[in-house]
């Protein structure tokens, strides 16, 4: 490869295919002609645009193509700083609320969600970076009356996560972020997660660099917690993006019922397997459930697919310590 000195050089090797260029154009959001201006120099690109470029390089010039363009441009050293989200509106807090006072209980917590969800990604991600947004439940007590594990219930990402994360949800325990948080009742950030300098419980996920976690909180007792991840690290240092957190997470508390709230002393979560071995129970989940269903129906009982759905979880649930406890017994 030739010598490579500003970003500029590198840039003008990786368009000088012709489908690169226009790949990378449709990226960021401008135009070729935009892009053959950057290299050589006789147009600058906005931060925003510039930040976008970076991540829509190919992944073996990625690197590279950051540490120059945070030469040339100190601020990119933080590339998070460009983006710093103003408060909520008011108008959003009432209808929130209003959702809250008008809605069944049976649609609330569906509701409720997504209008967070949805208005949480264009709010904290305009420029569509790449973050992803998700509830975390506790997963209701056995017979024991602990809480031993939370779920990933319902999720929201934008690229390279995938738009709707619900069935890529996991369980989560005392391992993770948002084990660590629920356990606490207290938020936790964790700026990145790939230098594991931190005494906070954390994995790096898919695609995930930053990540904040913000307890679900009612009359002392919590509901599980509201996970944000961001492709970029310290993502969520800013006290203006740690406020919108606070506030989505306090307003995503209306959409529980009293009873789906736990006190302190019920939280005790184990540890949860990785993806890959959940994956292996997690797949045939839904044959589980028309099983179960069925095997009621034969029996003379009646169950309705929420009950019968709640059961499989907290078998899946069981399954899982299991193999925690096989594990490192052997």
């Amino acid at each position: 490869m030739p010598d490579v000195s500003s970003w500029r050089d590198l840039l003008r090797i990786m368009i000088s295919s012709a489908k690169e260029r226009e790949r990378l154009a449709n990226e960021v959001g401008v135009s070729t002609v935009t892009i053959s201006r950057w290299v050589t120099g006789n147009f600058e690109p906005r931060p925003q645009s510039l930040q976008r470029l970076i991540h829509a390089v190919p992944s073996e010039y990625r690197e590279e193509f950051h540490e120059l363009v945070a030469r040339a441009y100190p601020h990119m050293e933080n590339p998070a700083a460009l983006y710093e989200p103003s408060e909520l509106p008011s108008e959003f807090f009432r209808r929130v609320l209003e959702t809250r006072g008008t809605t069944s209980d049976k649609q609330l917590y569906w509701t409720i969600t997504q209008q967070i969800l949805e208005h949480g990604v264009r709010q904290l991600d305009p420029e569509r970076v790449g973050i992803s947004i998700t509830v975390v439940r506790c997963t209701p007590p056995g017979a024991d009356g602990k809480v031993r594990s939370l779920r990933e219930n319902v999720g929201i990402g934008t690229p390279p996560w995938e738009g709707d994360l619900t069935a890529r949800a996991l369980f989560l325990g005392a391992e993770s972020l948002a084990g660590h948080v629920v356990s606490s009742f207290h938020y936790e950030n964790v700026d990145d997660l790939r230098l594991r300098r931190t005494f906070v419980p954390a994995y790096q996920g898919e695609h995930e660099i930053s990540s904040i976690a913000w307890p679900l909180l009612m009359g002392g007792r919590t509901a599980g917690c509201l996970l944000f991840s961001s492709i970029l690290p310290n993502y969520y240092r800013s006290d203006a993006r740690r406020l919108l957190v606070a506030d989505y997470a306090r307003l995503l508390s209306l959409a529980f019922l009293p009873e789906q709230f736990y006190p302190y002393e019920m939280i005790e979560l184990r540890q949860m397997p990785p993806a890959e071995v959940q994956r292996r129970y997690l797949g045939h989940f839904q044959n589980r459930v028309t099983e179960l269903m069925v095997e009621k129906i034969n029996a003379g009982q009646r169950i309705g697919r929420e009950e019968a759905e709640l059961t499989v979880w907290q078998e899946i649930e069981a399954d899982l310590i299991e193999y925690m406890y096989a594990s490192k017994k052997n």
